[in-house]
């Protein structure tokens, strides 16, 4: 029987390339239609609930909804690729955005609040795809790779918070809420999302790779000295460091627009400053990649936890009224937890072994996807009883965890 040859280094850098760019189109797409949560989401449960201190409840259910979505998307990809696994996580997204417009439209809270958890369960899509971006990178250029991923977010993301204008005019011309119209584009931008994938992520990274990396015996956690079923230290380290920076920012970025508004911002000015955010949560990630791979993730990890105080103690202190001072916190914020992702990715893809990366991957994301649903809970009932600055100074504070974290860590360092 004939035996297929297995590809050549120059086929699997020409066949990383190709998939980088389809995934890099889904990544634009998709990033338009992460932004509709993260700039309406408070609002809109504000406004329905009538409760500033339930602000915060959808920001923990699309979270909560991202933890079940990250575990199975993580075993779906594990089991049958990539390709249909980010693919159905952009399906899911955009049903559940068609889900928080109608729920608004007819004013059930339980639709809404249901739909915001399937939205959830479908947006972290986008973040997983940043290991699929590293599935056929060579080592030292994994986290330029996975940077590369979580950049091309920066465009849609960006502009869907700037949207909030035109899409409101188009839901109110079509006889539904304002703020549902990032949603309406949401659905738009998450079903394109899945299309291109479905169509042109071939072949699929992940399942290309394994053969590979399999064969030449590459170590992970469940072969080495650790034992079988035990994480590597890399993977712990990792999946601390992004944890914590996720529940950091989700808390101080969840109440923001709520504690803007309360000051008198007007939406367009609360859609400038989450707009900066989010920028700066993608942006800067070709950078956080190249650092990852020249100083190695720990020290980005632990430069990190700097950043985030940075941030938390900036808006504890800046003037409510200043909406410069406002997005330069929230700018700062961003970059702090981009650091985190891109160092902590790093991490937990050189621990991880090709036979589970996926999985390994999906249930690292879990944890962040729990630590963000708390913060979410937590955020809108301390800013209802002791304010916006109480919240954001004990975020920064909590920040500082990654650092011992780092410190105490026995993991392999790369670089």
């Amino acid at each position: 029987m004939t035996q297929t040859a297995p590809p050549t280094a120059a086929e699997y850098s020409r066949e990383q390339r190709r998939a980088l760019r389809v995934i890099v189109v889904s990544q634009v797409l998709g990033g338009a239609g992460m932004a509709a949560g993260i700039t309406v989401g408070a609002l809109l449960a504000e406004d329905l609930l009538g409760s500033t201190s339930l602000a915060g409840l959808p920001a923990a259910l699309f979270t909560i909804g991202a933890a079940l979505g990250a575990a199975v998307l993580g075993r779906v990809c594990q089991r049958f690729g990539r390709r249909p696994g980010l693919a159905l996580g952009n399906a899911v997204a955009a049903l559940g955005s068609a889900g928080v417009v109608a729920g608004a439209a007819a004013r059930w809270p339980v639709l809404l609040l249901t739909a915001l958890f399937v939205y959830g369960a479908g947006t972290v899509t986008g973040l997983l795809a940043r290991y699929a971006g590293a599935d056929l990178a060579p080592p030292e250029r994994r986290g330029r790779a996975s940077g590369t991923v979580l950049f091309a977010m920066t465009l849609g993301a960006v502009a869907g918070p700037n949207l909030i204008g035109p899409t409101g005019s188009l839901a109110d011309a079509w006889g539904l809420p304002r703020l549902t119209g990032p949603f309406l584009l949401a659905v738009a931008a998450y079903t394109a999302a899945a299309l291109v994938l479905l169509v042109w992520l071939r072949p699929d990274p992940l399942l290309l790779t394994q053969p590979r990396e399999t064969g030449a015996g590459v170590a992970g956690p469940g072969s080495g000295p650790h034992g079988p079923g035990r994480a590597a230290p890399g993977v712990i380290t990792g999946a601390t460091v992004m944890i914590t920076a996720q529940l950091v920012m989700i808390t101080v970025m969840t109440m923001t627009p709520v504690h803007m508004t309360a000051h008198g911002h007007g939406t367009q000015a609360v859609g400038l400053v989450i707009a900066l955010h989010v920028g700066a949560m993608f942006l800067p990630s070709p950078l956080s990649g190249l650092l990852a791979d020249r100083i190695g993730g720990r020290r980005v990890g632990a430069a990190a936890g700097v950043v985030l105080l940075g941030a938390g103690l900036s808006a504890a202190l800046a003037p409510p009224a200043s909406t410069t001072l406002l997005a330069c916190t929230l700018v700062l914020l961003g970059v702090g937890w981009n650091l985190a992702l891109l160092g902590g990715t790093a991490l937990i893809t050189d621990a991880a072994p090709a036979e589970n990366r996926a999985a390994v991957q999906g249930m690292a994301d879990v944890g962040m996807s729990v630590a963000g649903a708390t913060g979410g809970m937590v955020s809108g009932l301390v800013v209802g009883g002791s304010g916006y600055p109480t919240l954001a100074t004990a975020a920064g504070a909590l920040a500082l965890a990654v650092i011992p974290a780092v410190a105490l860590s026995n993991g392999r360092r790369r670089g």
